[in-house]
């Protein structure tokens, strides 16, 4: 959840604050993909747990949700660090 919430704030901080640029806001998302990284690899690990418990541990909607806001926090990360590369490449060439 933390991954889909950081490129909301840092592009609300850019929008609000004047020493925030929207590419510094930028480089805060690709962060997103670090923490839905870090998202998928607990809902696998909550999952292998539920496995081991025959079931009785329960979550496993919790960590199928889990697993899929942590990819699409990565999703949104990697879209970023495109995103940021493709305008460094811009300024460098351009």
């Amino acid at each position: 959840m933390l991954a889909l919430v950081v490129p909301v704030a840092a592009f609300a901080a850019a929008r609000q604050l004047d020493r925030v640029s929207l590419v510094q806001a930028n480089a805060a998302t690709c962060a997103s993909a670090l923490l839905g990284g870090a998202a998928i690899l607990l809902a696998r690990k909550g999952m292998r747990n539920i496995e081991r418990t025959i079931g009785r541990a329960g979550g496993a909607g919790s960590a199928r949700v889990g697993r899929l806001l942590g990819m699409l926090g990565v999703c949104v990360g990697v879209t970023a660090g495109i995103a940021l590369g493709v305008y460094g490449l811009l300024n460098f060439f351009g």
